[in-house]
């Protein structure tokens, strides 16, 4: 599958240090294998939305003709605020 960054979520990761970056960056790769590897699962409020959980960051993404859209990436606590949920 391939792995394709929102904006918000490629700005994000730009940001982080580099132990962050390549923490998520190999979460992304896990993720683009069949069946896809790490601690997943769906957003209740949002059908076909998913989260990928890597340590205290939150990965927000939703599938479509085997492409994963990464939505957002951003930590645990302001991942799921409705302001940011309104941007992808």
């Amino acid at each position: 599958m391939t792995v394709i960054l929102h904006t918000i979520a490629d700005k994000y990761l730009r940001s982080l240090p580099e132990p962050f970056k390549g923490k998520i960056k190999e979460a992304l790769e896990r993720l683009r294998k069949t069946p896809p590897e790490g601690d997943i699962r769906p957003l209740a409020e949002h059908y076909g939305h998913w989260r990928l959980k890597i340590g205290r960051f939150r990965v927000l993404y939703r599938v479509e003709d085997n492409v994963i859209f990464v939505t957002h990436i951003d930590s645990r606590g302001h991942a799921y605020k409705k302001k940011n949920r309104g941007r992808r």
